[in-house]
């Protein structure tokens, strides 16, 4: 009886590691055809990349026009693009007083995606006669290659007596924002190849390009809104002031 027993544990285990072994194969063969899906999915989203570039680059020929009038109209608003950046959240942190003394002679700011928008692009700042340097365009680029990116930039030419300008280490009073300690003009010499994409992120570039570019007037506006609601505020201060002064003369 023990001996039966014992031969019919063994015929278990057997059909266990049998059964086990199947389970086993399924899974891989599942596995290999899950792959395979992934696979065909990757050559989907590959083909609608390419896709998207295709129409993005279509309309960025379109857009063209479009930025090249609405430049024309900025160049008659005083000191537009430096109220856009100090209005600006991360851009108006830094610049120093003298940048914003060289930024009132900014007359375009421009922002091109190479022809190939997977290949780069670049930001260009130009400008009026000024006394500060010689250029009158100030130009920074990403140059995606096969090798890495490369960045390159305009060496400024500054005039004699000038150089980067200094930051001031103020004191902030209320809710003034403290002036940058680093002239914004140092991102100009800030030109470079790395060898891994992955390790390139110019902070500054991707805000420029993605969020103040596509819709200046968005921070423009800001700051007229800023000036409108401190004046609200000081009104009502004022008021209040006022109606204070009347209840204690009731009083009396």
């Amino acid at each position: 009886m023990v001996a039966d027993k014992g031969k019919k544990i063994k015929v278990a285990e057997k059909g266990e590691e049998e059964n086990s072994e199947q389970i086993d194969g399924d899974l891989v063969l599942l596995i290999e055809k899950l792959q395979e899906i992934q696979d065909e999915l990757e050559k989907v989203n590959e083909e609608a990349s390419e896709k998207v570039l295709e129409v993005e680059q279509k309309f960025n020929e379109i857009r063209k026009p479009v930025y090249d009038k609405r430049n024309e109209i900025i160049k008659s608003i005083p000191d537009f693009w430096l109220t856009a950046f100090l209005s600006h959240p991360a851009l108006g942190e830094l610049l120093t007083e003298e940048d914003q003394k060289i930024f009132k002679h900014i007359s375009s700011l421009e922002v091109e995606d190479f022809k190939d928008l997977k290949s780069g692009y670049s930001i260009t700042f130009n400008f009026n006669p000024n006394p500060y340097f010689e250029d009158t365009k100030l130009t920074k680029t990403f140059a995606f290659l096969d090798e890495g990116t490369k960045i390159t930039a305009t060496q400024i030419k500054w005039k004699e007596g000038m150089g980067f300008p200094n930051g001031v280490n103020h004191e902030k009073k209320g809710n003034k924002r403290q002036f940058a300690e680093e002239s914004f003009f140092t991102w100009f010499t800030d030109a470079q190849q790395k060898d891994d994409l992955d390790e390139i992120h110019d902070e500054v570039a991707e805000i420029i390009k993605e969020d103040l570019w596509p819709n200046p007037l968005t921070y423009f506006n800001n700051e007229a809104d800023e000036e409108d609601f401190d004046g609200d505020e000081e009104g009502k201060d004022e008021d209040d002031s006022d109606d204070d002064d009347e209840d204690d003369d009731d009083d009396n």
